[in-house]
């Protein structure tokens, strides 16, 4: 996985106490300390899997001599009724575990088979989907993971890597030109500069101020058309505002470079996941 370890260690470990707190008082009642189990993740739909490292993460951090056992690498596409991974160690570590481990993979692999599917949808166009900063507070880093292991990818990860002038920042700055000059005075040179554009009069704002990117806000497929013959190469552009599964492949096809799809993140419907406890027979991933 390709980011940062030490601060997906610190986030498990948030997550456990926020579920365990002083500890947990039903399978600790229940469960010999002593006990041994095996727990099996099963795909309860079809989907594109992510997030089992850091499921793996979870339940060594309850017992760090826990066996866990990868069925599919992050990324791969599985069928309903797939066996994911298989955990064995401490009973009382795999149920302690479970729900949280199982809340990362659903979530992230729900996004990746969102992701998945529009990456399919503009297939055989130049556009690239990337995502945004619609996503859950303090996931980002994991969210934004899931959506390259999906096959996407990332825009700006915050605030503080790229420059992004939209239109609340054009009002007060008092235009384009006004706002991209004065970004350009404070920002280092090694960073981007990125501008929304409503119409095909901000695209040659955008232009005549020499920005890397413009983004074009709510456009029509055929306005993207003629925003594209405009710019002839001169800028990167991405497409925003009102893409769905239905127009998707239209603005890929009028010629932009990227298309960016908040609802990859904050609306991906989690996969159904499950962990039981108990014998498998089969180890297959079809």
């Amino acid at each position: 996985m390709d980011f940062n370890v030490i601060e997906l260690d610190e986030l498990i470990n948030r997550c456990l106490s926020e579920d365990i707190g002083t500890g947990d008082l039903t399978t600790n009642s229940i469960v010999p300390g002593d006990a041994v189990a095996n727990g099996f993740i099963v795909a309860k739909e079809a989907g594109v899997v992510a997030g089992l490292p850091v499921a793996e993460m979870v339940f060594r951090r309850l017992d760090p001599a826990i066996v866990f056992r990868a069925g599919a690498p992050d990324g791969q596409r599985v069928a309903r009724g797939a066996l994911l991974a298989e955990v064995c160690g401490k009973a009382r570590a795999v149920l302690t575990g479970e729900r949280l481990a199982l809340n990362f993979i659903q979530r992230l692999s729900g996004i990746a088979t969102q992701t998945a599917r529009l990456v399919e949808m503009v297939a055989g166009e130049k556009a690239c989907i990337v995502d945004t900063r619609k996503t859950t507070p303090g996931l980002r880093m994991l969210e934004k993971y899931a959506v390259r292991v999906g096959g996407g990818r990332n825009h700006r990860f915050g605030l503080y890597d790229a420059v992004l002038i939209k239109d609340n920042h054009i009002k007060l700055a008092g235009g384009i030109g006004v706002a991209v000059a004065s970004a350009r005075r404070y920002i280092p040179h090694t960073a981007r500069i990125e501008v929304e554009a409503e119409d095909l009069a901000g695209v040659q704002e955008a232009l005549d101020a020499r920005v890397d990117i413009i983004m074009l806000d709510n456009m029509s497929p055929a306005e993207m058309g003629k925003a594209v013959t405009l710019v002839a190469g001169r800028a990167l552009l991405e497409a925003s505002g009102g893409i769905t599964i239905e127009n998707i492949r239209a603005v890929a096809a009028a010629g932009v470079d990227l298309i960016s799809v908040g609802a990859i993140t904050h609306s991906a419907p989690s996969l159904d996941i499950s962990l039981d406890v108990g014998e498998v027979k089969s180890f297959s991933l079809r």
